[in-house]
């Protein structure tokens, strides 16, 4: 590797208001999982989710700000600048989860029958969890495109929401495999397809921007995309109509919840779920098509 002439080591890395987060992100990480390893303790699939995206995070954001310290980032074949805001968009939305579920199904105010001292370990695991989230937020506020920069496309208004789409997408598959009866109609299958297609796209669009392989594409990448969000707008729409009337009219479903459903294991209650994140999808490919006409992309940053 050849020098560049100067310093080898980036101490702006940690110094610059950007590098101070990540660094509050490894602490906060490491003490939030440490408290539930140690004492709080966690089970089912609740529980080895949060732990999963506390340890995740902190092993991405440790190997994030490593590669910037030593300047390695410079010897890998992806777009750095997509890269870390993309992580940092979804490690956004990963802690936000878990602070909202753990102490959710793990903390309680008394003490029987875990005891004071797991239920205290809890509350502290819970407020770090919680600060871990706003670090990662201030990151994506410190790095987000401001108006009339020159800057990667995942940090603009438009690369972020692809993340959040994907992101809303993967709770409407969380929710359709519970027991959501999707398969009744023919009707609601295509609803089906429309979450499985536009989160495929979604991904692809996010994997080529960070991977920085949009320059050796032989069709127009900008206006490829802006293409897609459009038509992801019509096929959201046509499932935001679908879904609700085969889930929810009388002639097809229940307009009311059953009353002998079972808790969490209740169609109707997944019915529900996916209805409403499919107009929270809908919404942010609107906002994501209008933000798409104000920026261009920079694959190589």
């Amino acid at each position: 590797m050849e020098s560049t002439g100067g310093p080898y080591l980036n101490t702006a890395a940690v110094t610059a208001p950007v590098g101070i987060a990540r660094l509050l992100q490894i602490a906060f990480g490491c003490t939030t999982f440490s408290l539930v390893a140690h004492q709080g303790g966690f089970s089912a699939a609740y529980g080895t989710f949060c732990m999963f995206v506390w340890t995740f995070c902190f092993a991405i954001t440790v190997f994030i700000i490593t590669c910037e310290f030593t300047r390695l980032h410079s010897c890998l074949s992806i777009s750095w600048g997509n890269f870390t805001a993309a992580f940092a968009m979804l490690a956004t939305l990963m802690s936000v989860t878990a602070a909202v579920i753990y102490p959710l199904y793990f903390v309680q105010l008394g003490c029987y029958p875990i005891g004071c001292e797991v239920r205290d370990f809890r509350i502290a695991a819970s407020v770090f969890a919680g600060l871990l989230f706003i670090a990662y937020a201030a990151e994506v506020f410190l790095t987000r495109a401001k108006p009339g920069q020159v800057t990667s496309y995942m940090a603009t208004v438009s690369g972020l929401l692809k993340i959040v789409q994907a992101f809303v997408a993967c709770i409407i598959f969380g929710a359709l495999v519970n027991d959501s009866q999707y398969g009744k109609y023919v009707a609601t299958q295509w609803c089906v397809a429309v979450y499985s297609f536009c989160f495929v796209v979604t991904v692809v669009v996010v994997a080529f921007s960070v991977t920085g392989k949009t320059a050796l594409l032989w069709f127009p990448f900008e206006r490829s995309v802006v293409i897609y969000t459009f038509g992801a707008v019509l096929l959201y729409v046509s499932a935001a109509v679908i879904w609700p009337v085969f889930c929810f009219d009388s002639k097809y479903g229940s307009p009311q919840r059953p009353g002998l459903c079972a808790k969490g294991k209740c169609p109707w209650d997944s019915q529900l779920v996916i209805a409403i994140f499919t107009y929270v999808n809908l919404l942010l490919y609107v906002v994501d098509l209008a933000y798409s006409q104000r920026i261009r992309f920079v694959s190589h940053l």
